[in-house]
């Protein structure tokens, strides 16, 4: 006699406060996870990056060597290495133990709003409103960008990354993704042709060149877009932008999947992502709140308080119902709700 299989458990969203981090570095512009989760960065106006055992609550190590707000982090794929960006216009490549600065690569006109290490952490992407994207060889002593995409109309708030893509927002409206293996850039757009622009590039991914083939996808971005990422499954990506508006979109058609409102987003540059499993959106807010949505129907599943003022920043776990959240000089760490704390960690 064959047994049923069992149902899967419903996604539970954190909800939860287990901790609260008072970062002591001023205004904590960005929150990151590590690759696995088990830690995390933030980034303070104070020109400080500091690594945090989130769960625990301990800090484990502080990193200076910009001369203005950092903006941005990210952790490389074996946790050795990290990089990041701010308003001096630098991209900063750290040793995580040593806590010492690798490189410090000069290049941007302007204040560095993103940073991305590629799979392999050899390459680091940087985006500025100096409307350039610069990719940096962490291997060579060469002090130049080894490639610059430069595409964006306008400064460019975001940077996502997966083996062979590139997905970028900017204050244009547009969100660009460049396929490096085919050498190919899709853009989804605003404009006088509205709709989705294929172009053919070089083979190395370099500034696509070739003639535009319009598609017939209607107008979808409204607005500057303030972040940018793919799904977890890597099939779709999903826009924010400042007409208060999150739209996820099919990656290889730009057909439009869905639209999540609910949130404030006027004025600032916020992040959103997608949960561990893929089954809700979510979003900071000018509001003081984290919005989850649920992604195939769209319905408002929970609207988190946080606190007063903008959740300006957040970071997902990437396999677990965990999620980072900053707002003003802290950081909060939520769980859900079944969720028991190992002694010292909760």
């Amino acid at each position: 006699m064959a047994f049923p299989e069992p149902k899967p458990r419903p996604p539970e969203l954190p909800q939860k406060r287990l901790k609260t981090l008072d970062c002591g570095q001023g205004a904590v512009r960005a929150v990151r996870f590590n690759v696995d989760g088990n830690y995390c960065l933030t980034c303070g106006s104070d020109k400080t990056l500091k690594l945090w055992n989130p769960l625990r609550g301990t800090l484990l190590r502080t990193y200076s060597g910009h001369g203005y707000e950092v903006l941005d982090a990210a952790g490389s794929f074996d946790n050795s290495s990290l990089c990041s960006g701010g308003g001096d216009k630098a991209v900063v490549l750290w040793d995580v133990a040593s806590g010492q600065v690798v490189r410090k690569f000069r290049g941007h006109a302007g204040k560095v709003n993103t940073v991305q290490f590629n799979e392999e952490a050899t390459v680091i992407l940087s985006g500025s409103i100096d409307s350039s994207i610069r990719c940096w060889d962490c291997r060579s002593r060469r002090p130049e960008p080894v490639q610059t995409l430069d595409e964006a109309r306008d400064g460019v708030s975001s940077v996502k990354v997966s083996d062979h893509e590139v997905l970028t927002g900017s204050v244009d409206g547009r969100m660009r993704r460049y396929d490096l293996r085919m050498g190919q850039l899709f853009s989804d757009y605003v404009g006088s042709e509205c709709g989705r622009r294929c172009e053919t590039g070089r083979e190395d991914g370099g500034p696509a060149r070739g003639t535009p083939a319009s598609l017939t996808y209607p107008s979808l971005l409204q607005g500057p877009i303030t972040c940018t990422c793919f799904s977890r499954d890597g099939q779709c990506t999903l826009v924010s932008s400042l007409d208060s508006t999150l739209r996820l979109l099919d990656k290889d058609t730009g057909e439009l999947l869905g639209e999540y409102k609910g949130h404030k987003n006027q004025e600032y540059k916020l992040d959103c992502c997608l949960s561990e499993r893929d089954t809700h959106v979510v979003s900071c807010s000018e509001d003081g709140k984290v919005f989850f949505w649920d992604l195939v129907e769209g319905a408002l599943a929970l609207a988190l308080p946080v606190g007063h003022g903008v959740v300006q920043s957040l970071a997902y776990h990437p396999t677990e119902p965990c999620l980072l959240t900053a707002m003003g000089g802290s950081v909060q760490c939520w769980r859900e709700e079944t969720y028991e704390a190992e002694d010292g960690a909760g």
